[in-house]
């Protein structure tokens, strides 16, 4: 059954992809935004009260579900080609969410952004998606939407049929040691930019994302006009994209130096309409230096939930230097797989999705829980 089938018995806001643009020229093509719709079938925004939470969907709904919850900052784009790649290799569906306060999900309190307000908001999204019967779950969490995955499993294992859960590079003692240094890499970070193609780029130069194809469809979801308040995602869609014209050389530049953005950014939050002149047209979605007071709570007591869970769990990381001790231990006494993944970034999903997506196709496959597809290519469990 196809998702237009499902989804229009339940109605809400749902949209189908419109129409692709012409193309810019080569050079200006390298940083020119990718919509959603090459990625997802669908999206579909769910109203619970007066929320409302944008949702991307793809793959076969006759089939275990993969919930995606991003990291801080990001928004449910950060999967695109991921999605892409897995639905290819295995049979399933996937469903990507914007949380709270990111992406194009807006609700009455956005900066209520506790670890029981995350956890309620994507068990609700999947109780209003799926009222009557709810598939298989695999829970998919990058960073802090890891730590979202583990809570939702270990509060809700008798209540959701959850199956399995795929943490990717988060571990509680590696977590909790950086929130010192936190404020200091989100002053960083450039306060605006003075078009989408001067983010992407920043995203790419940076190593934010390291991923080309990636940064271009998932960055416009991580910045708003200053003046709107509207995502780039969003005018992207609606065709209303401010960009100021750039010569080949302007768009290959860095736009920053760590060294200027630094100077730039000697105080957290978003620009003030005063300075938006001088400063760009866009900034960030978020605020995340605001959300400082979450933090510990976002990853205390991680690995332990996570080591308790029933489930069949997978651990994706970035480096091996981030694993602590209670992980350590579990993984010798075999509680979970584990498998570490060469030249990426924190945002593994980006900068080799086309590894993940063959890394959790096999851990589906091998766990009985999807069927293998033309593209599937077995490959060997990690530790």
């Amino acid at each position: 059954m196809s998702h237009i089938d499902k989804f229009g018995l339940l109605g809400g806001n749902f949209k189908k992809p419109p129409q692709r643009k012409t193309r810019l020229n080569r050079s200006q093509e390298e940083l020119t935004p990718l919509p959603w719709h090459d990625y997802f079938e669908y999206k579909r925004v769910i109203n619970i009260d007066d929320n409302k939470f944008t949702t991307y969907l793809l793959g076969n709904l006759d089939s275990v579900l993969i919930v995606l919850l991003h990291g801080g900052g990001f928004n449910a784009l950060t999967w695109s080609i991921f999605a892409k790649h897995l639905v290819k290799q295995c049979e399933c569906q996937v469903l990507a969410i914007d949380l709270r306060g990111h992406g194009s999900s807006f609700t009455t309190d956005d900066n209520n952004l506790s670890m029981d307000t995350f956890t309620n908001d994507v068990i609700s999204i999947l109780r209003k998606l799926y009222p009557d019967k709810m598939p298989s779950i695999v829970l998919m969490g990058h960073s802090l939407g890891g730590a979202v995955a583990v809570n939702i499993a270990s509060t809700a294992e008798s209540d959701l049929p959850i199956i399995g859960l795929v943490v990717i590079d988060v571990v509680e003692g590696s977590a909790m040691e950086s929130l010192a240094s936190m404020q200091s890499f989100l002053r960083s970070r450039p306060k605006s930019f003075k078009s989408l193609h001067e983010a992407i780029a920043w995203g790419m130069g940076n190593g934010h994302i390291k991923n080309k194809e990636s940064a271009r469809v998932s960055i416009p979801g991580q910045i708003k006009n200053i003046v709107t308040g509207k995502l780039a995602t969003d005018e992207l869609e609606e065709s209303t994209i401010i960009d100021s014209p750039q010569s080949t050389e302007e768009i290959n530049k860095p736009p920053y130096s760590s060294i200027d953005s630094i100077k730039e950014d000697e105080e957290c939050g978003p620009p003030s309409l005063s300075t938006e002149k001088s400063l760009g047209i866009y900034t960030w979605r978020i605020d995340l230096c605001k959300t400082e007071k979450y933090w510990p709570g976002w990853f205390q007591g991680l690995s332990n939930k996570f080591l308790s869970i029933h489930a069949q769990k997978l651990l994706l990381l970035a480096n091996i230097d981030r694993m602590d001790k209670d992980l350590t231990v579990g993984q010798m006494q075999g509680k979970f797989e584990m498998q570490v993944l060469n030249r990426v970034g924190h945002a593994v999903q980006e900068d080799d999705p086309d590894k993940v997506a063959s890394i959790l196709s096999n851990f589906l496959v091998r766990n009985k829980f999807a069927n293998p597809t033309g593209d599937f290519i077995r490959i060997l469990p990690g530790c």
